[in-house]
């Protein structure tokens, strides 16, 4: 199973491998707090999609499209979660406050399609 999770309201009783999946380290959360197995934020949105973006859902679909096309021109930078995810539960980790429009929605979609499920 997928799971997505926001930084600050992780149960740490969820289980799964953990991955933050933002370019940036999310604001007032210590680098030991979130126990991961990676960080990698060459799988997240490119700097210049994200600032496009703003997490303005009015361009999310936009998002979507920009974002996967990013993904399928990199298969390299989130590699690791496809085999993460082949072997048992992962966790993305993302720090926005948006639960339903952020790059981690996206990416898990993707991955999901990408394992066939």
């Amino acid at each position: 199973m997928i799971r997505i999770a926001r930084v600050h309201e992780l149960d740490p009783g969820v289980p799964g491998a953990r991955f933050l999946v933002d370019r940036l380290w999310p604001r007032g959360v210590a680098r030991d707090a979130l126990a991961l197995d990676g960080w990698l934020r060459d799988a997240a949105p490119s700097d210049e999609l994200r600032r496009w973006f703003g997490h303005d859902p009015a361009r999310w679909e936009e998002f979507r499209r920009r974002y996967v096309a990013e993904l399928d021109a990199s298969p390299g930078t989130w590699a690791p979660l496809r085999d993460a995810a082949a072997e048992g539960d992962v966790v993305l980790l993302y720090a926005a406050r948006d639960r339903e429009h952020n790059n981690a929605v996206v990416l898990r979609d993707h991955l999901e399609q990408a394992l066939g499920r």
